[in-house]
């Protein structure tokens, strides 16, 4: 069992581990007893009553943070021709040619966010290998696949605090809803959208409870157990 720091031991003796908080609770803790001396990153992680072996019990989409995600998004498009001057025109950190994507086949990956025109495709597909293990391969469930026309939306987006969201192999979901710095409202707010998404894509074949867990935590320090149901139940327009 892997030992922790001082920090994190005295930030975990500061709430009981076994309560159920409300998310307000747990924000306003994680805030408190953030253990770090950086801007930590604010988490969710979710366990979802859902048997990730059956195709149509998976959960994948988007959901914009109102507040964002308190970091500079770095976006590379894939386009050429009259779609790369598109990008350009729209404020891409990157416009990927032929170059830049060998450069990717190689393993450079400094950027946080791909789109690409369905055109491209033929051409980055063989970049699966580098680009799938990182959640970057243009894919149109997470709107990252995106004709010419729609190149400025999907930045302005990205840059907004779209994250896209997907359940693992064990059926667990982890996300950022922002940073430490952000105040409680902000956390709140982001949280809330990010359930609001999470219950619209409820699979319909998943039977019982959906939400089992919930733990909010940040980048150093201890989970915070939060009452399922009543985290479920958040919208945006109550937060």
């Amino acid at each position: 069992m892997p030992k922790h720091g001082k920090k994190y031991n005295e930030a975990a003796a500061k709430f009981d581990r076994d309560t159920l908080y409300s998310p307000e609770e747990a924000i306003k803790l994680a805030k408190d007893i953030a253990p770090a001396k950086f801007d930590e990153t604010v988490e969710i992680h979710m366990r979802l009553g859902i048997d990730p072996r059956h195709s149509d019990q998976q959960i994948r989409s988007t959901v914009i943070l109102p507040h964002g995600l308190g970091k500079t998004v770095r976006v590379l498009v894939f386009a050429e021709g009259e779609a790369a001057q598109i990008a350009e025109d729209a404020g891409a950190d990157y416009v990927a040619d032929d170059e830049m994507i060998n450069k990717i086949n190689d393993g450079w990956t400094d950027f946080d966010v791909a789109l690409a025109v369905p055109e491209m495709m033929r051409k980055i597909g063989r970049l699966g290998r580098v680009l799938g293990r990182r959640g970057l391969m243009p894919n149109p469930k997470a709107g990252t696949l995106v004709p010419p026309e729609d190149i400025p939306r999907a930045i302005e987006e990205a840059r907004a605090g779209r994250i896209e969201f997907r359940n693992d192999k064990t059926a667990n979901i982890h996300l950022p809803i922002g940073k430490v710095s952000f105040s409680e409202e902000q956390l709140i707010g982001n949280m809330a959208a990010v359930m609001e998404a999470i219950r619209l894509n409820r699979p319909t074949a998943a039977k019982g409870t959906f939400m089992k867990r919930v733990v909010v935590t940040t980048t150093m320090g201890p989970g915070i157990k939060v009452e399922p149901n009543t985290a479920l139940a958040m919208t945006l327009a109550e937060a």
